[in-house]
């Protein structure tokens, strides 16, 4: 399922691209299902990129909390904290310089009308990437822990 924000002649719409076979495919677009046709069969992706994403542990909590890809930062020797889907930042819980250890949450990051709290992959000072309100793609750099 991939989730997209589009803005057409001034108007926003929140699309979500459920299911793709041949050159059909089921949308919602602002909450209201639709199936489309294309005049052609899409083609798989060549590259797909896999997020590696360890279960949470049960929560009272409406979302379970997500934790990020962690993918080493070359110049700064510390990880990348990147976002694990497309949302908007709702929260900054720490600042430029602050130092985090491993499993502090950093950032409240909705998605899917849910909240995912971003953890630290590790222990170190953080340099944030993301403000709050910013709109972030799958993969987007949020935070950097050296």
């Amino acid at each position: 399922m991939k989730e997209y924000k589009i803005k057409i002649n001034g108007n926003d719409y929140n699309v979500t691209i459920d299911e793709v076979e041949g050159n059909a495919a089921k949308v919602e677009v602002n909450g209201t299902p639709y199936n489309v046709e294309f005049d052609k069969p899409l083609s798989k992706p060549k590259n797909i990129s896999v997020v590696n994403r360890p279960a949470a542990a049960p929560s009272a909590g409406p979302a379970p909390a997500s934790r990020p890809a962690a993918t080493p930062a070359a110049a700064a020797g510390g990880s990348t904290v990147n976002s694990p889907l497309p949302g908007v930042v709702l929260e900054v819980k720490v600042k430029d310089g602050d130092k985090v250890t491993k499993g502090q949450v950093i950032m409240v990051l909705e998605a899917m009308k849910m909240e995912n709290a971003i953890e630290a992959p590790c222990d170190g000072t953080v340099t944030i990437k993301a403000q709050k309100g910013d709109s972030v793609l799958e993969g987007a750099p949020l935070a950097i822990i050296a």
